[in-house]
């Protein structure tokens, strides 16, 4: 009786996605820095605005000592700022705790202390609006949707996907 492979074949291997393979580490090196969670630095340019995000990034947390039965108190933010825009963002914390308070759904930060040193990233490029007149002409082979917020939002997407 001749053995067949068909029984011992290793079954195939499939591509599994990045966030499953370095999730648990990059989640261990964002909380080692005060982060509850990874979005705070992978969507800051959503969170802050782009304006704020095209100049600061967010490097950790500070949480000041917990106080045996009494209410935890809010953290500081500390931000990556470019040397030339500090003050600019040093006039905008309290937009940026809002903002990040809001994110977070919760008074995480009541605090935003900065770093003046060159940003790890390049600097984060503006969309520019797509053109009203591509966004025209994608609407108008739309016709099919009814939906006409729906029908002006895909032609906005489309023109700016074609504008690129």
């Amino acid at each position: 009786m001749t053995e067949r492979h068909t029984m011992n074949k290793p079954s195939r291997a499939f591509a599994r996605p990045l966030r499953d393979l370095v999730g648990k580490t990059v989640g261990d090196a964002f909380r080692k820095q005060g982060f509850a969670s990874a979005e705070l630095v992978t969507r800051w340019t959503e969170i802050a605005g782009a304006e704020i995000a095209a100049h600061s990034e967010p490097i950790k947390i500070q949480w000041p000592r917990p106080i045996e039965g009494e209410e935890r108190e809010p953290g500081t933010l500390v931000l990556r700022v470019d040397g030339p825009a500090a003050i600019e963002i040093q006039h905008l914390t309290s937009v940026i705790c809002e903002r990040v308070n809001r994110f977070l759904g919760w008074r995480a930060v009541a605090r935003v202390g900065l770093r003046q040193a060159p940003l790890r990233r390049g600097a984060v490029k503006t969309r520019r609006a797509p053109d009203a007149a591509a966004a025209a002409r994608v609407a108008a082979a739309l016709s099919d949707i009814d939906d006409e917020e729906l029908r002006l939002a895909l032609a906005r997407l489309g023109a700016a996907v074609k504008g690129r």
